[in-house]
C-alpha cells in the first residue's frame, strides 16, 4: 500500500504514555462484561460500556493534538485524513470525526471506559475513533490479517461508523435490535465494511495518487474483513456458529460488502438497510 508521501490531517489525539486516564466510573465487572461482549459476540464495545456505565460521562484527559512523529502514528493520520477526503467528495456537508485517539491500555471516552482488548471502536457520544496501535499485531497474529492495507481497512471501517452517525443509520440500527443475522447491528457493520470499500475505490483519486491500493492490497482488506466475521470468531471461541448471536455478519458477508464498495465506489450501493439479502 502506498501512503508515505500522503498528506496528514493533524486530526490525531495522541494519549500514548499517559496511562489509564479517565478510569473512574467503571468497575472490574464492567470491563469483563465489555470484553466478553466483544470477543464472544462481537458486540460494539461502546454499546456495552454505555449500558454498564448508564451512559455516564468519563473524565477525559486530552492528549497531544496534531500529527505524531513516529511512523505508526503518521500512518493513522495519513490514512484517516485520506478517508475524510473521500467522504468530503462523496457526502454533502461531511464533517470529520472530532479526533482519532491513539492510546495504550485504557482511556476514558464519551461512551465509557475504553480498553485496548476491545479493539478499535467509534464512540458516537464524543464523535471520536479510538485505537490502541497494539491491535495491529493482534490483527496479524490472532486474526491472520497482516499488512498496511488491512490496518487501513480498520480505520476506514471505524470512520464509516462516524458517517453512519451523521446520516442517522446508527439510530435506525438501534431501533432494529442488536443481535441476530438480520439485526440492525449486523446491517450497520456490513454497511461500514462497504463504506471501507468505497474509501479504497477513491483513495488514489482524492490524494493525486499519494495514497493508493493495488489489487493485492484489496485482497488484504478482504482478508481482514473475513477474519472478523461472526461465524469465524464464534467457531474459534466456542467451537460452533450461532447466527442468532451475530452482531457484525459472517465472514462471507463482510467480504462481499467490502468488495461491493470497492468495485462500485458508490455509497448508495451500501444500503444494507434496504435489502433482503445481507
Amino acid at each position: 500500500m502506498r501512503w508515505q508521501g500522503g498528506e496528514g490531517g493533524g486530526n490525531i489525539e495522541d494519549r500514548r504514555g499517559m496511562g489509564a486516564v479517565g478510569v473512574g466510573g467503571l468497575g472490574v465487572g464492567g470491563v469483563v462484561l465489555a470484553l466478553v461482549g466483544y470477543f464472544f459476540f462481537g458486540i460494539d464495545p461502546s454499546t456495552t460500556m454505555g449500558v454498564v456505565n448508564g451512559a455516564a460521562p468519563q473524565v477525559q484527559q486530552e492528549g497531544v493534538r496534531g500529527t505524531p512523529a513516529d511512523e505508526a502514528g503518521r500512518f493513522v493520520d495519513v490514512v484517516g485524513h485520506n478517508v475524510d477526503q473521500v467522504w468530503e467528495s462523496q457526502m454533502r456537508g461531511y464533517r470529520p470525526p472530532d479526533a482519532i485517539v491513539i492510546y495504550d491500555q485504557a482511556t476514558g471516552t464519551g461512551c465509557g471506559m475504553g480498553q485496548s482488548a476491545m479493539g478499535p471502536f467509534y464512540c458516537p457520544a464524543d464523535r471520536k475513533v479510538y485505537l490502541d496501535l497494539s491491535f495491529w499485531q493482534e490483527l496479524e497474529t490472532k486474526f491472520g490479517a497482516g499488512g498496511e492495507a488491512a490496518r487501513a481497512y480498520v480505520i476506514a471501517h471505524e470512520i464509516g461508523h462516524h458517517v453512519q452517525n451523521l446520516t442517522g443509520a446508527s439510530e435506525q440500527a438501534q431501533r432494529m435490535g442488536a443481535k441476530g443475522a438480520e439485526s440492525g447491528s449486523v446491517r450497520l457493520e456490513l454497511q461500514a465494511d462497504c463504506y471501507a470499500g468505497v474509501w479504497a475505490a477513491h483513495a488514489s483519486a482524492v490524494s493525486n495518487g499519494q495514497v493508493s491500493l493495488d489489487p493485492r492490497d484489496i485482497e488484504d482488506g478482504l482478508r481482514a474483513a473475513s477474519a472478523v466475521g461472526d461465524d469465524t470468531l464464534q467457531r474459534k471461541s466456542q467451537g460452533q456458529v450461532m447466527p442468532d448471536a451475530f452482531t457484525h455478519g459472517s465472514s462471507e458477508q463482510r467480504m462481499r460488502w467490502f468488495r461491493k464498495g470497492a468495485e462500485t465506489g458508490n455509497p448508495e450501493a451500501c444500503d444494507t438497510f434496504g435489502t433482503n439479502r445481507l
